[in-house]
């Protein structure tokens, strides 16, 4: 299995194409959708899902084109499935371009193992950042795509509408921290990083 980093927009969301084979999930397709297709393209794999970490404008302006382009089904969080259509809720409202999706067609339940078309993954809750927020922890390749919850040597904002700062740093503890030091940890903005790295150097751990 194999992950391919696509940083879009100008607060540079990092997209994120998972495959294996010719098959692959996109998860979190912000901006530039034009750059998206071209990385799969390049990559000549077949989008079979879309799976979001959160709903934040930034992680979904290209959401509606991909889907359809590709006519695929998209998985989020029931605590953000509002948000999708609401530029208030996805903190668009204020920006140059309102952003709003479609309902997904897969709600994740609290904590559950997926298998789409051969990528087996756990969702967890990582709320604190957003309520809805959740990570996916691929255990056969031992990474994670964490959203912005967890990014190296820091953690996701928590000065936003439904956002709470205890909550985000337990959420991180009990369902991240718990993986062996070697996974690696895709976030949704800036480098990568692994799950001993944030243990042992992440100052809001400390």
């Amino acid at each position: 299995m194999q992950v391919k980093q696509v940083i879009t927009g100008t607060i540079e969301e990092n997209c994120y194409i998972i495959y294996q084979g010719d098959k692959a999930l996109i998860v979190d397709p912000g901006d530039e959708t034009s750059k998206i297709k071209n990385e799969i393209e390049e990559l000549g794999v077949l989008p079979v899902a879309i799976l979001l970490t959160h709903t934040h404008f930034d992680h979904i302006g290209s959401l509606e084109a991909i889907r359809v382009d590709y006519d695929i089904p998209v998985y989020v969080s029931p605590e953000e499935q509002e948000w999708l259509g609401d530029p208030e809720l996805n903190l668009s409202n204020h920006k140059p371009f309102s952003v709003t999706a479609s309902p997904a067609e897969y709600l994740f339940d609290p904590i559950e193992t997926l298998t789409i078309e051969g990528f087996a993954f756990d969702v967890v809750p990582t709320p604190g950042h957003s309520p809805g927020s959740v990570s996916f922890i691929f255990h056969e390749d031992a990474f994670v795509i964490a959203g912005d919850a967890l990014f190296k040597g820091s953690v996701g904002r928590t000065d936003l509408p439904g956002s709470e700062p205890s909550v985000l740093l337990d959420g991180i503890r009990k369902h991240l921290f718990i993986l062996a030091d070697d996974y690696a940890v895709y976030p949704g903005h800036g480098p990568d990083t692994t799950i001993g790295y944030e243990k042992h150097t992440n100052p809001y751990f400390k």
